[in-house]
C-alpha cells in the first residue's frame, strides 16, 4: 500500500528537469494474498486442480419411525408449575415450627404414659399367700415365713468318740452324719446305736458320740431356749422329709399328714392323727412322744 501511495504522488508532481507531461509509471495490480491449502473451501473457484480436496457426502441422519410422532418429550413433573410457590414467609416458618413442637410433645407424652402403665411383675418372695375357700389360712404359712429368711449356716458342737471333737460349721439342711464327717469321723468301737444319723441338724445343738449320756440328758442336747426341741417334730410345720423320720411314718403317710393339715387348717391336738389315713392307735402311740404342735 505504501508503494502504491508513493507512485501516485510521483505521478501528480511534475519532474523539475522535464517541461512536458510524463505518464505515470505502471503500477502492478494488487494480488490477493495466498491462502493456505487448509483454508480452501471445497466447491470454491480456487479449489481446482489435482490437489483440490474431494467433496464428501453429508452424513445420513436416522429417519424417525412411524411411531416417533407419538412419543412425548415432556417430563413427568412440570417444573414451571412450582415456580414462586415454595417460598415461605417468616410467619409460615414459625407456624410450621410450632406444629412440629406440638407433635413431638404429644408423642413423648404418649410414650411416657404407656411406659408408666406397664404392669410390673411382683417378686416371688412378695406374693401373698393363698387362702383356702373356707377362709381358714393355710398351716403352711409359718413354714413360708420361716423359709423366707433361712439360716446361712449351722454351728454344731460334736463331742465324744470322734477324731476331731469341737465346733463344726455346716450348710443349712445338713444332718447328723454330715456333722460326724466334719469332725473327722467316728473312732473305732464307738457305739452309735442310740444316735439317729439321718436326723436334720438344728443350729446350736450338741452331738455326743459313743459316750453314755448322764441321766435325763439325751445323746443330742436340745438347742438354746426359743429354738425347737431336739427330737420333737412339729406336726403343723414339718416337711415331708422330717415326718418320714418319725417311727412308723413312710413317704405315703407323710404326704397324707400334710394333705390333712392343709385341708383342715392344721392340727389342734396330737389325737387328730387318727383322722389321717394309715394311722391307727398303735402308730399314734409310737408317734406321740416324738411330735408336738
Amino acid at each position: 500500500m505504501r508503494e502504491l501511495r508513493l507512485a501516485r504522488e510521483s505521478a501528480i508532481a511534475p519532474d523539475d528537469d522535464d517541461d512536458g507531461w510524463v505518464p505515470p509509471p505502471s503500477v502492478p495490480p494488487l494480488s490477493e494474498p495466498a491462502l493456505p491449502e487448509s483454508s480452501v473451501v471445497p466447491g470454491s473457484p480456487r479449489a481446482s486442480g489435482p490437489d483440490a480436496p474431494v467433496d464428501l457426502p453429508a452424513p445420513a441422519l436416522p429417519v424417525p419411525g412411524r411411531h416417533a410422532a407419538r412419543r412425548t418429550t415432556r417430563s413427568w413433573v412440570d417444573v414451571s408449575a412450582f415456580r414462586g410457590r415454595v417460598a415461605l414467609t417468616a410467619g409460615q416458618v414459625a407456624a410450621l415450627a410450632v406444629l412440629v413442637a406440638v407433635g413431638l410433645a404429644i408423642t413423648a407424652w404418649w410414650v411416657i404414659r404407656d411406659d408408666a402403665g406397664a404392669p410390673v411383675a411382683e417378686p416371688v418372695g412378695g406374693a401373698a399367700l393363698a387362702t383356702p375357700v373356707g377362709g381358714v389360712p393355710s398351716a403352711s404359712a409359718p413354714m413360708s415365713s420361716a423359709s423366707a429368711s433361712p439360716a446361712t449356716e449351722l454351728v454344731v458342737d460334736v463331742t465324744g468318740k470322734v477324731r476331731r471333737p469341737g465346733i463344726v460349721v455346716l450348710e443349712p439342711g445338713a444332718r447328723v452324719v454330715d456333722a460326724l464327717k466334719a469332725a473327722g469321723g467316728v473312732r473305732r468301737g464307738a457305739d452309735l446305736s442310740g444316735l439317729n444319723q439321718a436326723r436334720p441338724l438344728v443350729d446350736g445343738e450338741q452331738i455326743v458320740v459313743g459316750v453314755p449320756a448322764p441321766p435325763g440328758v439325751a445323746a443330742t442336747s436340745p438347742p438354746p431356749s426359743g429354738a425347737p426341741a431336739g427330737e420333737l417334730v412339729n406336726l403343723n410345720t414339718a416337711t415331708s422329709t422330717e415326718l418320714e423320720e418319725l417311727p412308723g411314718v413312710g413317704p405315703v403317710t407323710a404326704e397324707a399328714i400334710i394333705a390333712w393339715r392343709d385341708t383342715n387348717g392344721g392340727f389342734q391336738s396330737v389325737d387328730q392323727l387318727l383322722e389321717v389315713d394309715g394311722i391307727g392307735e398303735k402308730t399314734l402311740a409310737d408317734l406321740a412322744p416324738h411330735v408336738t404342735l
